[in-house]
């Protein structure tokens, strides 16, 4: 089962988003784990994830979490935008897939 982390500043903004994305996995029989946490709460929850999402609004933590996650084989991107303000679960799911591909 593939983890899929989500981080933003509180952990609420992305509430929405995850429950849009695990829509999207069952339309597609994906079997994965979704959360949301905010940043001070990731690394509590280090085991629980293969790919970390930041939300466009902590895009600045992205240097530090990729240098944190990516030699433990944990990929880590920046959600897009605008499929992070239109709640795109789909595209933001295909996203994390795909970068669990690599």
């Amino acid at each position: 089962m593939k983890k899929i982390l989500l981080c933003c500043s509180a952990g609420m903004s992305t509430s929405l988003l995850v429950t849009k994305m695990e829509a999207a996995a069952r339309e597609q029989g994906i079997e994965c784990q979704i959360a949301a946490y905010s940043e001070a709460d990731v690394k509590n929850h280090e085991d629980e994830m293969d790919v970390l999402l930041l939300g466009p609004q902590v895009r600045f933590l992205f240097n530090k979490m990729r240098e944190k996650y990516e030699p433990a084989g944990i990929p880590v991107d920046v959600i897009n935008t605008v499929d992070y303000g239109t709640m795109n679960g789909a595209k933001v799911l295909a996203h994390a897939l795909k970068l669990l591909e690599k």
